[in-house]
């Protein structure tokens, strides 16, 4: 077994280049580094906000006369009050038969909506302590599962809990674990290969013992280390999650008990009539394991995955994917689609030369996406890049029949990729799945309730008495057209009710430390992340 790259101290993640987080199409990650990470002396944006305890301390909250969309498949449910105290929602009834106890605060919320605060399934969180962390719940984003942990994440989440520090609850995997060679060379910390079993059943122990909430597995691993890492986890009981190794199939990660798939690659190989044909291919796929660069590394990658996964989509047969699909959904394995990476890399000319949201992080940063876009999909002739685009459109399809056969898909993004920002891509990842043909209700069900199960979270995804006090609150009808979850009226976050003003307030100082931030000292365009972008 090789060491994990880079050190175990922060700053955890280090430079992140355009390919951090997509594994492959996830791949690119924006170029972050030392000069983003926070120190634990670092002031906290909004001061202290304790999980669990209101604007007014301990003191209630009403929230009146609001329509409800609670997360479930139940209709709207207007006029509604909904009761928050100690970070727990105490009641929830009609504003015409609820009666509040004197000295109970109320906000009236008519014509507002209220929601579940939303869930990221899928980020590679990496920048400043006053900008990344506040951003999500700023954004409606009130819990996130990062998908490559290092130190800093633990941190966050140890000052959040605290009340020091603005943000969203947090689960928090293992490094990357994949196999020899990796698609991530030396440049990139924060990931660990494996060779053998007895390797991966020794990083199993090592990642739990470090704190980790489940295992992220990826897409090199050979088969014996793939077996060893589910057989060790079922052991250790810990979740494992993350690709499906190219080397595995899609039906055999579920009957091994992984509990997501991101990405949608494994879905186009095991859809298809050529499915054998494409695995060979695969298998042939090879890695420089002296190229010192991840980025390079990816680009590889690209140039050798696209013919396989065009053959792919040109064999395939929906009675297989029929199967394939309602086997995932009797097992309960999610897959998390995220449609934005694919997007922003199979479909480079409708990336944005600029949006609103871009200004919440450095602008060295920003900046820099472009140049790291071309990086990896540099070189694609026309017909290649016409093929890659209903590559694209295969996908939007496979989410629809996804759904259709009852599979979960709960909603993830790749933040930590070029061209996404903390919490807002989120809004950008719930437009990308209506536009693949689900309903507003249905993205909504999969960004609050699906994917509270996924995480394992009990307590959050609806709004009912007894559940946390994460909750959104907006100025449009999100049913009528999801877009409107970017009309953002406030953010209820464990407990803590941040009103527009506020709200606003506190994204002028996120801005401002993000405009402050200074650029790494290395000039580089190193990735992490988890890579997934280009294998079927």
């Amino acid at each position: 077994m090789s060491e994990r790259t880079g050190k175990q101290d922060e700053p955890g993640l280090g430079r992140r280049g355009f390919v951090a987080g997509a594994a492959v199409v996830a791949g690119a990650a924006v170029v972050a580094g030392a000069a983003l990470t926070g120190t634990a002396s670092a002031t906290p944006v909004g001061g202290p906000v304790a999980r669990g305890a209101s604007s007014a301390g301990d003191t209630a909250i009403a929230f009146t006369h609001v329509t409800v969309i609670d997360g479930s498949r139940a209709a709207p449910a207007h006029d509604m009050t909904v009761v928050v105290e100690a970070g727990q929602i105490t009641g929830l009834a009609p504003s015409t038969r609820t009666r509040l106890r004197p000295g109970v605060r109320t906000v009236d919320l008519s014509g507002k909506y209220l929601i579940p605060g939303l869930i990221e399934a899928h980020t590679h969180s990496d920048g400043p302590d006053a900008v990344v962390p506040p951003l999500y719940p700023l954004a409606g984003v009130t819990t996130v599962r990062e998908m490559q942990g290092a130190p800093v994440h633990h941190r966050w989440r140890r000052q959040i809990r605290s009340g020091t520090l603005l943000g969203p609850r947090w689960l928090i995997g293992s490094p990357i674990i994949d196999g020899a060679p990796s698609l991530w060379a030396q440049d990139v910390p924060n990931h660990i290969s494996v060779r053998d079993a007895a390797d991966a059943r020794r990083v199993v122990r090592r990642v739990k013992k470090e704190g980790a909430d489940f295992v992220k597995v990826y897409s090199r691993l050979s088969r014996e280390a793939y077996w060893a890492i589910a057989q060790e986890a079922r052991r250790q009981n810990i979740p494992h999650l993350g690709h499906c190794p190219d080397l595995v199939r899609i039906t055999e990660a579920a009957d091994a008990g992984q509990r997501s798939i991101e990405h949608l690659h494994a879905l186009l190989l095991s859809t298809s009539a050529h499915e054998a044909e494409v695995r060979r291919g695969l298998a042939a796929v090879r890695i420089d394991p002296d190229d010192p660069s991840s980025l390079s590394r990816y680009h590889s990658w690209f140039q050798q995955v696209h013919p396989l996964e065009w053959r792919a989509v040109r064999g395939y047969d929906p009675r297989k994917a029929d199967s394939v699909f309602r086997r995932l959904a009797a097992g309960g394995t999610a897959v998390v689609p995220t449609l934005s990476v694919h997007h922003t890399l199979e479909l480079p000319d409708e990336v944005p030369d600029r949006a609103e949201d871009w200004k919440y992080l450095p602008a060295w940063q920003v900046e820099s996406w472009p140049d790291q876009l071309q990086a990896l999909i540099g070189g694609r002739t026309p017909e290649q890049a016409r093929q890659i685009r209903e590559i694209y459109a295969h996908r939007e399809r496979l989410v629809r029949e996804l759904h259709e056969a009852g599979v979960r898909l709960p909603t993830g993004t790749d933040t930590g990729t070029g061209y996404t920002v903390p919490g807002f891509a989120l809004h950008d990842e719930l437009a990308l799945l209506v536009e693949a043909g689900l309903t507003p209700m249905q993205v909504l069900r999969s960004a609050t309730q699906e994917a509270a199960r996924l995480l394992g979270l009990d307590a959050v995804g609806t709004v009912a008495k007894g559940k946390a006090a994460d909750l959104l609150v907006l100025d449009a009808d999100p049913l009528r057209d999801i877009r409107n979850t970017r009309k953002i009226h406030g953010v209820v976050a464990g407990g803590r009710w941040i009103d527009n003003t506020e709200r606003e307030a506190l994204l002028a100082a996120v801005q401002k430390a993000a405009a402050e931030a200074e650029p790494p000292q290395e000039e580089a365009a190193a990735v992490t992340g988890c890579g997934c972008g280009g294998h079927p």
